[in-house]
């Protein structure tokens, strides 16, 4: 299912002379222990542990490391053979000492392939856990992009397409439509793969509807008291009503919670990495800070979630036209998705820009930055619309390269801004979206090269 992206950073990782033991962060279910099984194939052995299982749990009951080694293969049945070995510890949040571990697996036995993932592993840090600092390495998953969920569907031809940044008119109305698809249905492995078999979205819900309440559920295990338990429960279930906006902390889903309550909840969650928070630079210039004064906006981790959670799948599913105004956040919320789905580094984020004023406020819906430069990117549910915002941003900041992405058909062409100012506005279909990096250098920075 993971075609490339996940699978080529693990084989980077694996073929790095410098390779820490890997820690695999992501929500509950975005394909971690999948990608993992899948990379194993790279090697001649494989040590699975999960945490939920006692037995598992139970080897890492010593203070002897010798021993735990030994031990770990000797059970699992599998001759002793570092140096092509993949262990995979999973649920490692469960293990305080087996988190320990990881620095002398870096220290004694550096030859091991060592991997751990946790679905609490985020919210396990702040107050539980103690990682070994500077002796791990990170990864950051996240539900599939586009292009994977083409994969998934056997749609290997509009996959090259893209690939090739070749969009022939004839393949516009059903790349536009699988793209729809993808917006409807989501990343979440599970979901995707139970809409690419059988394409019945009743099926998907049971999927959403066990995602979430496992969420839920969680909720419990995030909390440290029963009130915050109540908080969070209210901030989930709010967030999924109010993704794609900019929230205030205080009445926070018309709430009596304070304002440091939900802002601890969020914080939680966005750990438990359910959602993220984006707050907006207000800079005219690099390096384009954000202002945590501002109001962030609210995304969550999957926009097929978002859909059930929110009750307008049915609408979406019936309206099959992103030209509805009620859909253009949705939208807003994939190209987010797939904007953030570029980059496998804890440390990235998406950003916004505002500008503030009585009379000429402004808000760019993405600020992507890419070699070193921003480039504002400006989201149209359908096919025109006007760039009132982003010709702000140009006009402010002297940055003269653009980009929308639309419903229409790729194209690139010379704009102005009422003020007078020339800028190079790149047009491309929500579809084009996987080969944005491919298209910046190809259309922006190929004249820029020395």
């Amino acid at each position: 299912m993971f075609q490339r992206s996940i699978l080529t950073e693990l084989e980077t990782w694996k073929n790095s002379r410098y390779r820490k033991p890997l820690i695999l962060r992501g929500a509950r279910q975005v394909g971690k222990t999948t990608a993992v099984e899948m990379f194993s194939k790279k090697f001649h052995h494989f040590i699975h542990l999960n945490l939920d299982i006692e037995s598992d749990l139970a080897l890492f009951n010593t203070d002897d490391f010798d021993l735990l080694l030994d031990s770990l293969f000797y059970i699992k049945g599998i001759k002793k053979d570092l140096k092509n070995t993949l262990l995979f510890i999973d649920e490692i949040q469960n293990s305080p000492k087996a988190v320990a571990y990881l620095r002398y697996f870096f220290e004694k036995t550096p030859e091991l392939y060592v991997i751990s993932a946790g679905s609490l592993l985020e919210s396990s840090v702040d107050f539980k856990i103690s990682f070994p600092v500077g002796r791990c390495e990170y990864l950051k998953m996240h539900p599939m992009s586009f292009r994977e969920f083409l994969i998934a569907l056997k749609e290997t031809q509009s996959a090259e397409f893209i690939d090739k940044c070749s969009f022939p008119e004839f393949a516009h109305d059903k790349l536009s439509g699988l793209f729809c698809d993808y917006t409807l249905t989501g990343g979440m492995p599970e979901a995707v793969m139970v809409y690419a078999e059988t394409k019945d979205m009743i099926k998907v819900n049971k999927i959403y509807e066990s995602l979430l309440i496992s969420y839920m559920d969680d909720i419990e295990k995030y909390a440290k008291t029963t009130g915050m338990s109540k908080v969070l429960g209210h901030s989930m279930k709010s967030s999924f009503m109010l993704a794609g906006d900019r929230i205030k902390f205080e009445g926070f889903g018309n709430a009596g919670y304070k304002s440091r309550d939900i802002a601890e909840a969020l914080r939680t969650l966005e750990k438990a990495i359910i959602l993220s928070l984006s707050y907006p630079t207000t800079e005219n210039s690099h390096p384009f800070m954000p202002n945590l004064r501002k109001s962030p906006r609210l995304h969550v981790v999957d926009t097929g979630l978002l859909n059930y959670f929110s009750g307008i799948q049915k609408e979406m599913f019936l309206s099959r036209n992103v030209t509805d105004g009620v859909l253009g956040k949705i939208y807003e919320h994939i190209v987010g998705q797939e904007l953030i789905s570029k980059s496998y580094s804890p440390l990235n984020s998406i950003s916004f820009w505002v500008r503030e004023k009585k009379q000429s406020s402004a808000e760019l819906d993405y600020l992507y930055q890419y070699n070193g430069r921003f480039y504002p990117v400006e989201v149209k549910s359908g096919t025109t619309g006007t760039l009132r915002s982003l010709m702000q941003f140009v006009d402010e900041t002297g940055i003269t390269d653009a980009v929308r992405v639309y419903s229409g058909k790729f194209r690139i062409e010379t704009a102005n801004t009422p003020k007078g100012t020339n800028f190079k506005l790149m047009n491309i279909p929500f579809y084009a979206l996987p080969v944005l990096e491919k298209l910046i250098e190809k259309y922006f920075l190929e004249n820029k090269k020395e």
